[in-house]
Parts: C-alpha cells; structure tokens; sequence
C-alpha cells in the first residue's frame, strides 16, 4: 500500500524547507452524511517529523484541520542527503509513516 504521505525537503544556506501532503479525510464528527446520518470523528491527533532521531516539528491536530492537510515548515541543521521521518496517527489508532531524502 502506497503512503498517505507525499512529502519533499530543500537545504538552502543551512536551512531546510519541508513540504507534505497528508490524505486524510480528517472528518470532525459534526457532518451528516446524505442519508443524515453522522459521519463519525476521523482526524489525525499527532504529526511528527524527525531528523537524526530527534523531532524537529510536531503537530497537535484536532477536527478543524481540513481534510487531506497540506503542511510546511522549517528547520536548521539537516544537510542534503541526510533522511527525514515524517509521521501520524489518528483517533482510531491509524497511523503512517514516510522517509524523505533533502535534497
């Protein structure tokens, strides 16, 4: 199964820029469906991305996240070459997880 994730990072002058894409439906549990019916809450609760082992981002997400998230963001001290984690889980106990390459 291919990943939810679909992420790249840059090094520039030091600093890497990370982009990612998460497909999620991210439902809120405040939404009917077409029948009336209450879609159940299906969000991610945790976003993490780390280098060298050590979390450089980590995101606290709840229901008003919109679905299929798009994220970026920055840190110092990576290189090119060098191997990011970037990981999930949801209030279901789902979870993903991706390796980007800096580039």
């Amino acid at each position: 199964m291919a990943s939810s994730i679909r992420a790249r990072a840059v090094e520039s002058g030091g600093v890497v820029s990370i982009k990612a894409l998460v497909r999620h439906p991210m439902d809120s549990g405040f939404v009917k469906d077409s029948a009336g019916n209450i879609i159940p809450p299906h969000f991610i609760q945790k976003l993490t991305i780390s280098h060298d082992g050590k979390n450089v981002f980590v995101a606290d997400w709840g229901p008003a996240v919109s679905k299929d998230p798009f994220l970026e963001c920055r840190f110092e001290g990576g290189k090119k070459g060098d191997k990011l984690t970037i990981s999930w889980i949801d209030n279901k106990g789902e979870s993903d997880s991706t390796t980007a390459t800096i580039a």
